[in-house]
């Protein structure tokens, strides 16, 4: 029961979450030297939550819907599994994505209640898009944009949270982050290019294709690294954010491969699992960048 819980929340993808809270903690330190501990946790606990929330609830109307049934799964894209597979009742999965959407805005709450009207935006923005990103979202070809801004106002509201305010380098970092989010979800969305479409979804492969996506993909890292060049020349980044640049060989090589196998299942699980590895390195590398610098 509990191996079928970490599955649905699938674990790994949380990480995303983390790394998005890291990235604003890493830039109030740097930009303040000062870090409020219990509200980082809190943040990092209520992002969390309601990162898990929209996993769950995802798989549920994916089940619901009839599209984990046509998908093949991997252990990068086509759900859990943990529905078709019937370890847990559909019940119980939404149930848990509705507890953890409802912690995730309760945590939130207190923060509005804190630290007024802009985390109130952020939380509605959140709560309403999580709720309906698997019935709405999805079906308006809308998903990747969701994910960049969802990666992005996680950074902003993470740094808003311990400053009061909003700067330059944390919308920056927060597009830097919010982009390689969503070059994720581009990539997993390959192998359920047909069930998708059968069942009335647009991804941005699907409304593309499969051989125009596979171009694409290279605008993703062109503004990951072009955002962040352009922050370092004017001094909005520090110097050694340009860390991120040692992840060109391995983002170079999974546009080559996608361009090739973009049609093929098992040829393209390891062009998935190095998208993923590039996104959390580039996320890792910038945090790395921004505290190198207050060593």
């Amino acid at each position: 029961m509990i191996s079928a819980w970490i599955r649905v929340i699938r674990i790994r993808f949380l990480l995303a979450s983390v790394i998005s809270v890291s990235v604003g903690l890493a830039i109030t330190w740097w930009s303040t030297n000062d870090i409020t501990i219990v509200d980082a946790i809190l943040t990092m606990c209520g992002v969390l939550a309601l990162h898990a929330s929209v996993d769950l609830l995802n798989d549920y109307w994916d089940f619901k819907r009839g599209i984990d049934t046509k998908t093949h799964r991997t252990k990068m894209s086509g759900g859990s599994g943990v529905l078709p597979e019937g370890l847990l009742k559909p019940s119980q999965v939404y149930a848990a994505g509705i507890v953890s959407l409802i912690i995730g805005a309760a945590i939130g709450m207190y923060f509005v209640a804190t630290d007024g009207i802009i985390i109130g935006i952020i939380l509605a923005f959140a709560v309403l898009s999580i709720y309906f990103y698997s019935t709405k979202i999805v079906n308006w070809g809308l998903a990747e944009v969701f994910v960049g801004i969802k990666g992005c106002m996680i950074v902003i509201g993470t740094y808003f949270i311990q400053t009061s305010h909003i700067n330059e380098s944390v919308i920056l970092a927060g597009i830097v982050i919010g982009v390689s989010s969503s070059l994720v979800l581009f990539i997993t969305s390959f192998p359920d290019y047909d069930a998708d479409k059968a069942k009335g979804r647009k991804t941005l492969v699907i409304n593309l294709g499969k051989q125009k996506a596979c171009s694409i993909l290279w605008v993703f890292p062109v503004v990951i690294y072009g955002v962040t060049i352009i922050a370092v020349c004017f001094e909005v980044f520090p110097i050694f954010c340009l860390l991120i640049l040692l992840t060109i060989p391995l983002i170079i090589r999974s546009g080559l491969k996608l361009k090739q196998n973009y049609d093929k299942l098992i040829n393209l699980i390891p062009v998935m699992s190095s998208t993923l590895y590039f996104s959390r390195i580039t996320g890792v590398l910038l945090i790395v960048g921004f505290l190198v610098n207050t060593i």
